[in-house]
């Protein structure tokens, strides 16, 4: 639909979703004191499972989906939860909230280079362009030259993009699986397999590190599980199975900035002038990605998934 026809309900459910992805990176960070970061990871994938379960699919139901579905959405969550939770939150321990969330915003630029190949749906050259701006403004922002110095660290850096390649695989791999009256059972699923998957590596890979229950830590917890978790993912895998992944994606860019500011009032963040270039940038990306238009992807003729069909391009056409 066009920006200038959304519902207020709709305008206000992708602003909370934005507001909670951008404040989950400020949870984990304060997480992290409290529980080993696989742990804290399992710990928000098991809450919003659950979440899940009581909220949406009561909604959505299980019925639809085969058990081969089943198998295959907890499959999926593997890249699109374990992965991705495992080591954003391995990284974030040494790597502020703001500099964590525009490397992990590399996710629109891989979505875009998987949807061609995956979703056989090519990007028009506008989104090339706001693809490149926004990914150059996240280089900006997180200014890699400066590694080694009072730059990121180059280890966290790696672990956060490939925690981004494995949020964009299964974000693709989803939408070409699932018809849109599944995607939501599929991401109950999906969270219950990474659930699985990040249970295993804690207790492989942190025997020492299991947290201690405390007000703090379940706060933390209901937050990243409910909120961050349940409600914003639930937004995303509606919003999914309607818009082309790759320009749904891009258009999320609004995520880091809104860490980048909740960082700085909280951590003292700063945000010098090349960076202030990076934001304008992810900005402008964000303006260009809403000159294009989208189509709901219609259901695959064998049943399987969502097909993308790109329609004329439109002014103002972001949802």
């Amino acid at each position: 639909m066009r920006a200038s026809t959304w519902s207020a309900a709709g305008a206000a459910a992708f602003a909370g979703l934005v507001l909670a992805w951008g404040l989950n990176y400020l949870f984990v960070r304060a997480g992290l004191g409290l529980s080993g970061p696989l742990w804290l990871a399992f710990l928000r994938a098991g809450v919003g499972a659950l979440g899940a379960a009581i909220f949406l699919v009561p909604r959505v139901g299980r019925r639809s989906m085969s058990p081969r579905d089943r198998a295959w959405a907890m499959l999926l969550g593997v890249p699109n939860t374990a992965v991705f939770f495992g080591l954003w939150f391995v990284a974030a321990g040494s790597v502020l909230p703001g500099e964590a969330a525009v490397v992990v915003y590399t996710f629109p630029l891989w979505v875009a280079l998987f949807s061609g190949p995956v979703l056989g749906v090519p990007l028009r050259r506008p989104e090339i362009v706001a693809v490149v701006v926004g990914f150059s403004g996240i280089v900006l922002v997180s200014e890699p030259w400066r590694a080694g110095s009072a730059g990121l660290n180059p280890l966290a850096v790696l672990e956060l993009l490939v925690g981004s390649i494995g949020w964009a695989v299964g974000t693709v791999a989803i939408q070409r699986r699932f018809s849109r009256e599944t995607i939501l059972a599929a991401h109950f699923y999906q969270l219950i397999g990474g659930s699985i998957a990040l249970l295993g590596a804690a207790v492989l890979l942190e025997p020492s590190a299991v947290p201690r229950a405390s007000l703090a830590l379940v706060e933390i917890v209901l937050w990243l599980g409910l909120v961050g978790t349940t409600f914003a993912y639930a937004v995303w895998f509606t919003l999914l199975a309607r818009l082309r992944a790759a320009t749904l994606s891009s258009f999320v860019f609004l995520v880091p900035i809104v860490a980048l500011a909740a960082s700085a009032v909280v951590f003292g963040e700063r945000v010098d002038p090349v960076q202030g270039v990076g934001v304008a940038l992810v900005l402008a990306a964000v303006f260009l990605i809403g000159r294009g238009s989208t189509a709901p992807p219609e259901s695959r003729k064998d049943g399987s998934g969502p097909a993308e069909t790109p329609v004329p391009s439109g002014p103002g056409d972001v949802r």
